[in-house]
């Protein structure tokens, strides 16, 4: 299980929600926190997440943060002590796939914790595209959920994924 604070759109809920979901699963820490700052965009609220970080990681959780894609926030995040990074690469649920390429390539090459694409992938190209550039993985939702057929869907992502981290371990 992993708790998950979205929906939460200020740092004091998701704190509460964390804390609540390690009382109910008897001391579970991993939890992935998701500050929202927007209802329509679902754009992660940076400087709730920030405060949100520090007070969770302080307290003994495994933070696996949702975020833009600013690598100085990516960067002020881990060194929080944050165990995974997860930009956007675009809004959840538009399924536009990965808007700026340079942006999560900076977070990739300077990170010392797991990048994990976490909105915005539409299809099986984008996840490829993704774990080229060497995120360790891609979470998504709205790409299966909402395809006309999403067995087929979820079964062209797997495929997607190992194809991409194959060929980012081939290198080019």
């Amino acid at each position: 299980l992993l708790p998950n604070t979205a929906g939460c759109y200020n740092a004091e809920d998701a704190v509460r929600t964390c804390q609540l979901a390690r009382e109910l699963l008897n001391g579970h820490k991993l939890v992935k926190l998701e500050v929202l700052g927007d209802p329509k965009t679902l754009f992660p609220h940076v400087t709730q997440t920030l405060i949100a970080a520090e007070i969770l990681v302080a307290d003994g959780f495994d933070v696996m943060v949702y975020t833009s894609d600013d690598p100085l926030i990516a960067k002020q995040l881990e060194q929080i002590g944050c165990v995974a990074v997860m930009p956007l690469a675009s809004p959840i649920g538009s399924g536009l796939g990965i808007q700026n390429k340079w942006n999560l390539l900076e977070i990739i090459d300077n990170a010392k914790v797991p990048v994990l694409i976490d909105a915005g992938v539409g299809t099986a190209s984008d996840a490829t595209i993704a774990m080229e550039l060497g995120c360790h993985g891609v979470l998504m939702n709205t790409a299966i959920a909402s395809a006309k057929n999403p067995i087929l869907m979820a079964s062209a992502m797997r495929k997607a994924i190992e194809a991409g981290r194959e060929a980012y371990l081939a290198g080019r």
